[in-house]
């Protein structure tokens, strides 16, 4: 990493209107930065906002409110030119391999079109192209005339990853992108995802919901709760000392492969009490779960605090210095 800023996002907000007067947050007023060449792993519940978070970040999702830099250039104005020049930076990998993927078009179609949009080389030259893209991910030549359902879910997903890189970009939204995969698959392109990183310099917004898989890959980390982020730190420093109540519960779920520490650590099990995403009381969303709450929680407006170097929590309690108990050693 060189330690340039970028992407940095501020106040950013995605509210989606349900009917009856009634609105969605399911993103909040969230800011963070990342750093050219650095993975940023986005973790946390289903539902909490990740996928929408990925999706306005990378302009597929108009935002409400709040400012996106790129580069140093604003990206939420009405300038069409800058949009595409974005488009060609940033690029996404979806989730979903089987359904990301145009059923009606090759397998070279699918991984050109993008340079065609943006009238990117010959049609020789984006043959060639498609064809290094295809030996880059895993695949051969030989593949580029299929049609997707002749590939099986990996294999989609690196195509998927192909498309991504056909325009070159320098940053890579990256929506969960094993989770619908085989457990046997998902560490082979998880470790393509960083090799790729490694030889391209690319950038990564890596959203997914399995913690061991985000301490494996990212260099930070930012914990999301119901649409606002409640932690960001450096990975391993997120995994040894949790500051926020909330990642302390996700990083006592991960299950441990020996059964006597498994049975021997404690679990922590918190309230069942989840707020309604509509009618979200004030104070800290976590309020109603909470071991260590308190009244001044109810006053929280969850802003993010640096409480360490480099060690940002939304915990009124630890901001003021009340350590949390040492659960996780």
């Amino acid at each position: 990493m060189t330690g340039e800023t970028l992407l940095e996002v501020r106040g950013l907000c995605k509210y989606f209107d349900v009917g009856a007067g009634l609105t969605v947050k399911a993103v909040d007023r969230v800011s963070f930065s990342i750093r050219r060449g650095e993975i940023l792993g986005l973790v946390g519940e289903s539902g909490c906002g990740k996928t929408t978070l990925g999706r306005v970040v990378k302009l597929l999702y108009p935002a409400t409110a709040g400012e996106i830099f790129f580069e140093g250039r604003p990206l939420l104005g009405d300038s069409r030119e800058e949009k595409k020049a974005y488009a060609r930076k940033a690029q996404m990998v979806f989730q979903d391999p089987y359904s990301s993927l145009n059923p009606r078009m090759t397998i070279k179609e699918i991984i050109a079109e993008g340079m065609v949009i943006h009238g990117m080389l010959t049609p020789e030259l984006r043959t060639n192209r498609v064809v290094e893209l295809l030996e880059m991910v895993g695949l051969n030549k030989e593949h580029m005339n299929r049609f997707p359902h002749e590939f099986s879910g990996g294999q989609r997903q690196r195509i998927g990853i192909a498309r991504a890189l056909a325009l070159d970009p320098v940053f890579l939204v990256c929506d969960e992108p094993i989770s619908a995969l085989d457990v046997s698959i998902q560490a082979q392109i998880i470790n393509l995802f960083k090799e790729l990183r490694d030889s391209l310099q690319l950038t990564y917004l890596f959203i997914a919901h399995d913690l061991s898989v985000v301490k494996y890959m990212s260099d930070r980390v930012a914990v999301m709760y119901l649409g606002r982020l409640v932690e960001v730190t450096e990975s391993a420093r997120l995994y040894r000392k949790p500051l926020h109540p909330y990642t302390e519960f996700l990083l006592s779920a991960i299950p441990i492969p020996d059964p006597r520490v498994e049975a021997g650590r404690p679990h922590i099990q918190p309230g069942n009490d989840m707020p309604d995403p509509i009618h979200l009381p004030r104070g800290c969303t976590f309020y109603s779960r909470c071991g260590y709450r308190a009244d001044e929680c109810l006053e929280s407006d969850m802003a993010l605090v640096e409480v360490e170097s480099g060690h940002f929590t939304a915990c009124t309690r630890v901001q003021k210095g009340m350590r949390l108990c040492s659960k996780q050693g």
